[in-house]
This record gives C-alpha cells, sequence and structure tokens, in this order.
C-alpha cells in the first residue's frame, strides 16, 4: 500500500518537488531545485529521498495538448530513468499538461507578482500533479 509519495515537475532550469500521502490524500510543495541544462544536483535529490523515504515517486511528462510528445517529454523521461537507476525507487510518470499553467494562475489569485523566478511555481506544479494523481487513485 502506497503511503508517501514524492513529485517533480522536470525542467532544464528548476525542478519543482512536492510530497504527499494517501492517508490523508494532501499534497505540498517542497522548494524547487536547481537544474543545469536539465540536470539536477543528484546529492540533493538523495537528500530528499533519504527524508521523504516514498513509496511512489511521480515524475510530470509533459505531452503536448494532442498527446505527443515534445523533446522536454524525453528528457523528463531520462530523468525518471536516472532517478530509478540511481536510487531504485518506484516510479510512475503522470500526465503534467497545464499544470505550470494551472500553477501560475495560483500565483496571482494569490496576489503573487509575475515575477515567477521568486515565486515556487515549478513546485506548486508538482503538487498540483501530485493532487491530480490523488484524484485518479
Amino acid at each position: 500500500m502506497i503511503k508517501t509519495l514524492l513529485a517533480f515537475d522536470y525542467g532544464t532550469k528548476n525542478i519543482g518537488v512536492a510530497s504527499g500521502q494517501t492517508v490523508t490524500r494532501s499534497a505540498s510543495s517542497l522548494a524547487p531545485l536547481k537544474a543545469k541544462d536539465g540536470v539536477p544536483d543528484w546529492t540533493q535529490i538523495e537528500k530528499i529521498l533519504t527524508e521523504w523515504k516514498p513509496d511512489l515517486v511521480l515524475i510530470g511528462l509533459p505531452l503536448n495538448m494532442d498527446e505527443t510528445e515534445s523533446e522536454l517529454s524525453a528528457r523528463a523521461r531520462k530523468f525518471a530513468n536516472r532517478l530509478h537507476g540511481r536510487f531504485g525507487v518506484k516510479i510512475e510518470l503522470v500526465d503534467e499538461r497545464l499544470t505550470s499553467f494551472e500553477a501560475k494562475g495560483e500565483v496571482k489569485s494569490r496576489g503573487g507578482s509575475r515575477d515567477y523566478k521568486n515565486n515556487p511555481v515549478d513546485s506548486i506544479a508538482a503538487r498540483l500533479i501530485l493532487e491530480s494523481w490523488l484524484e485518479r487513485n
């Protein structure tokens, strides 16, 4: 039975992170991670995995609106494969269409500026990915 979840919203500059669990069916954004051309600091990822000990890790899969894959989809898959290969965690890819758009809308609705550099849009998107998984499962 899955109890603890982590979600990653993969990006080439930032990777959003969220945690959640199935008992209360809740999710929270965590601090986003920096990435250099899509490559994260694997020691930071290891630290998060060690802290949260997730039963399942969700990776957002950025599909086009017509359900085709983009270059970023391939990179997100590669990130998921590396995460599984390095740490042996159970991975599930989740359709993340429109989560970044929704996350930006959430920042604006809370009165946040459109300066998304100072708002954790990537981690809000990761939380939305996790919440959508909780709704479906």
